[in-house]
């Protein structure tokens, strides 16, 4: 990712220098939203959800953060004595990582899993909605299978979605309707970020329910070991998938 294109880096790194940082949403069917800013991205531990600090009890021995941001998670595995290694695609959120005091990160993208050795890591954790990386069914079923393969015979998964059906909003039931036609999942997005003069290039990001959620895991050699919703889950649709291997 080059510095034009990081839109999420440079938020995260006015953020960090302390500026305020806010950034836009551009959907493909026109709908425009402004993000939270960059504020949860340093969040510390007493500051998180509930279902995120539950959630995070599971990680164990060797864990690699998908989508690392601004390193809070790696941050909090640090100080738990847990080996962290943090993988982004944007260079100027690594840079904050290791500002802040992140052992190892690297730029990175979900794609590039397939570089690690098999039973690199225990604990494969993608907060942050971040379940939504993986873009499509088809491109979550292969990207789930490598994960199983670098991860070892204990490794689990502790991943964030959101359920893009918990709204009351028709532009986003249409939306959902319009994916349908194209043959795409209802909560397939596809979406680009802009913050000031920067905008990533267009990409999908994938919300599921937690039903679907378990249809792609289906013969993966992944399941669901717990669901673990946010507090407010009813309106906002966020929850935790607690993923362990099924053979």
């Amino acid at each position: 990712m080059d510095t034009d294109s990081d839109a999420p880096g440079h938020l995260i790194w006015n953020y960090f220098k302390g500026l305020t940082s806010f950034d836009i949403v551009e959907r493909d069917d026109g709908y425009i939203n402004l993000s939270g800013g960059a504020r949860d991205y340093f969040s510390e531990y007493k500051d998180w959800r509930r279902h995120e600090k539950e959630a995070i009890t599971y990680a164990k021995g060797r864990c690699l953060d998908v989508g690392c941001g601004a390193g809070r998670v790696l941050l909090y595995l640090q100080l738990k004595g847990l080996r962290g290694l943090g993988m982004d695609l944007s260079p100027l959120a690594v840079k904050v990582c290791k500002l802040r005091g992140v052992k190892h990160a690297k730029t990175m993208g979900i794609d590039d899993t397939g570089r690690f050795k098999s039973d690199s890591f225990d604990s494969v954790i993608m907060f942050g909605n971040n379940f939504g990386l993986f873009g499509s069914k088809a491109r979550a079923r292969g990207l789930l299978k490598e994960l199983y393969r670098i991860t070892s015979s204990r490794g689990i998964i502790i991943a964030e979605d959101r359920d893009p059906y918990i709204t009351k909003d028709p532009i986003h039931f249409r939306y959902h309707a319009t994916n349908r036609k194209k043959g795409r999942m209802p909560g397939q997005l596809r979406i680009r970020i802009r913050f000031m003069q920067y905008a990533t290039p267009w990409y999908d990001y994938l919300y599921v329910s937690k039903k679907e959620m378990l249809e792609i895991l289906s013969g993966t050699g992944w399941r669901v070991k717990r669901f673990i919703d946010d507090e407010d889950y009813r309106k906002n649709g966020r929850y935790m998938a607690i993923m362990e291997k099924a053979t």
